[in-house]
Protein backbone atom coordinates (compact mmCIF):
# COMPACT_ATOMS: atom_id res chain seq x y z
CA UNK A 1 0.00 0.00 0.00
CA UNK A 2 1.18 3.74 -1.22
CA UNK A 3 0.76 6.59 0.99
CA UNK A 4 1.88 8.90 -1.63
CA UNK A 5 0.71 12.53 -1.56
CA UNK A 6 -0.95 12.13 -4.47
CA UNK A 7 -4.41 13.05 -3.40
CA UNK A 8 -6.02 14.20 -0.60
CA UNK A 9 -9.14 14.19 1.66
CA UNK A 10 -9.98 17.58 3.43
CA UNK A 11 -11.37 17.62 7.52
CA UNK A 12 -15.32 17.85 6.20
CA UNK A 13 -14.39 14.62 4.01
CA UNK A 14 -13.15 12.68 6.43
CA UNK A 15 -15.47 13.58 9.16
CA UNK A 16 -18.37 12.28 7.29
CA UNK A 17 -16.75 9.47 6.72
CA UNK A 18 -16.38 8.80 10.00
CA UNK A 19 -19.61 9.68 10.27
CA UNK A 20 -20.83 7.14 7.37
CA UNK A 21 -18.67 4.28 8.95
CA UNK A 22 -20.48 4.94 12.52
CA UNK A 23 -24.12 4.82 11.20
CA UNK A 24 -22.95 1.35 9.62
CA UNK A 25 -21.74 0.34 13.22
CA UNK A 26 -18.25 -0.84 11.55
CA UNK A 27 -15.22 0.57 11.39
CA UNK A 28 -13.53 -1.49 8.85
CA UNK A 29 -15.08 0.15 6.64
CA UNK A 30 -13.37 2.59 4.31
CA UNK A 31 -14.18 4.96 1.35
CA UNK A 32 -12.93 3.44 -1.97
CA UNK A 33 -12.97 5.76 -4.66
CA UNK A 34 -13.46 4.48 -8.74
CA UNK A 35 -12.62 6.40 -11.57
CA UNK A 36 -14.79 4.02 -14.22
CA UNK A 37 -15.11 5.16 -18.10
CA UNK A 38 -18.80 6.29 -18.62
CA UNK A 39 -20.81 9.34 -18.14
CA UNK A 40 -21.49 12.34 -19.96
CA UNK A 41 -18.23 13.46 -20.42
CA UNK A 42 -15.85 10.44 -20.37
CA UNK A 43 -15.17 9.13 -17.48
CA UNK A 44 -17.38 9.55 -13.81
CA UNK A 45 -16.42 8.79 -9.52
CA UNK A 46 -18.02 5.54 -8.20
CA UNK A 47 -17.76 6.18 -4.63
CA UNK A 48 -18.48 3.18 -1.87
CA UNK A 49 -18.08 2.19 1.28
CA UNK A 50 -15.73 -1.09 1.75
CA UNK A 51 -14.85 -3.28 3.82
CA UNK A 52 -13.12 -5.68 1.26
CA UNK A 53 -9.14 -6.54 1.67
CA UNK A 54 -6.80 -3.53 0.29
CA UNK A 55 -4.66 -4.48 -2.58
CA UNK A 56 -1.17 -4.07 -2.42
CA UNK A 57 -1.43 -1.95 -5.46
CA UNK A 58 -4.18 0.39 -3.94
CA UNK A 59 -3.05 3.71 -2.71
CA UNK A 60 -4.62 4.67 0.97
CA UNK A 61 -4.78 8.14 2.33
CA UNK A 62 -5.84 8.02 5.96
CA UNK A 63 -6.98 11.65 7.26
CA UNK A 64 -8.15 12.21 11.15
CA UNK A 65 -8.63 8.24 11.47
CA UNK A 66 -10.71 7.90 8.25
CA UNK A 67 -9.18 6.14 5.22
CA UNK A 68 -10.13 6.72 1.27
CA UNK A 69 -8.53 4.18 -0.51
CA UNK A 70 -7.90 4.19 -4.56
CA UNK A 71 -7.06 1.64 -7.01
CA UNK A 72 -3.84 2.05 -8.95
CA UNK A 73 -5.62 2.72 -12.54
CA UNK A 74 -7.70 5.48 -11.01
CA UNK A 75 -5.19 7.45 -9.45
CA UNK A 76 -3.54 8.37 -12.58
CA UNK A 77 -6.77 10.40 -13.71
CA UNK A 78 -7.37 11.80 -9.96
CA UNK A 79 -3.72 12.51 -8.84
CA UNK A 80 -3.27 16.20 -7.74
CA UNK A 81 -7.23 15.91 -6.57
CA UNK A 82 -8.91 16.75 -3.51
CA UNK A 83 -12.02 14.47 -1.99
CA UNK A 84 -14.10 16.98 -0.51
CA UNK A 85 -17.68 17.09 1.43
CA UNK A 86 -19.71 20.20 0.50
CA UNK A 87 -23.21 21.29 2.21
CA UNK A 88 -25.04 23.84 1.24
CA UNK A 89 -29.05 24.87 0.99
CA UNK A 90 -29.93 22.79 -2.05
CA UNK A 91 -27.84 19.44 -1.48
CA UNK A 92 -24.86 17.49 0.26
CA UNK A 93 -22.37 15.33 -1.05
CA UNK A 94 -18.64 14.39 -1.71
CA UNK A 95 -17.03 15.40 -4.71
CA UNK A 96 -13.61 15.64 -6.57
CA UNK A 97 -11.63 19.12 -7.12
CA UNK A 98 -9.79 17.53 -10.21
CA UNK A 99 -7.52 19.71 -11.35
CA UNK A 100 -6.72 17.44 -14.52
CA UNK A 101 -10.06 17.55 -15.77
CA UNK A 102 -10.98 19.68 -19.10
CA UNK A 103 -14.56 19.26 -18.58
CA UNK A 104 -17.20 17.94 -16.26
CA UNK A 105 -21.07 17.94 -16.39
CA UNK A 106 -23.55 19.88 -14.19
CA UNK A 107 -23.66 16.39 -11.71
CA UNK A 108 -20.12 16.98 -11.30
CA UNK A 109 -19.87 13.87 -11.06
CA UNK A 110 -18.61 12.92 -14.93
CA UNK A 111 -15.51 14.12 -16.19
CA UNK A 112 -13.12 14.21 -19.57
CA UNK A 113 -9.14 14.48 -19.32
CA UNK A 114 -6.86 15.52 -22.41
CA UNK A 115 -5.22 12.41 -23.25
Amino acid sequence: MDNAPTFSVTPAAAARIAVLKQKQGNDALYFRITVRGGGCSGFQYEFALDESPISATDIVIEKDGSRAVIDDISIGLVAGSQLDYVEDLASAGFEIKNPNATASCGCGNSFSVAL
